[in-house]
């Protein structure tokens, strides 16, 4: 089953164990080797993202699309990083 990629967007995202991750925004293309390579989420649960951000999962992660995509993994908390300034010496 071949699916048009803006299918894709504001589909619901979620774990295989049911928890809520965000919904699509954007997918990201390989053009080079003509393939999806990520799903760019927003609205994500800030209880599994630190203050909700937007983040992009590897469409590898994907175990199922329909209705709603299903994601084979998805770590259990996504920590931001803030960026370290550098001192001017």
């Amino acid at each position: 089953m071949t699916k048009e990629i803006t299918e894709f967007l504001n589909m619901p995202v979620y774990t295989r164990s049911g928890i809520y991750v965000g919904e699509v925004r954007n997918v990201a293309l390989n053009t080079e080797e003509k393939r999806i390579d990520s799903l760019i989420l927003t609205g994500t649960n800030p209880e599994i993202v630190e203050n909700a951000v937007d983040v992009g999962v590897p469409y590898r992660w994907v175990s199922a699309a329909g209705d709603i995509i299903i994601l084979s993994y998805f770590p259990e908390k996504v920590s931001v990083e803030e960026e370290e300034e550098e001192e001017e010496e």
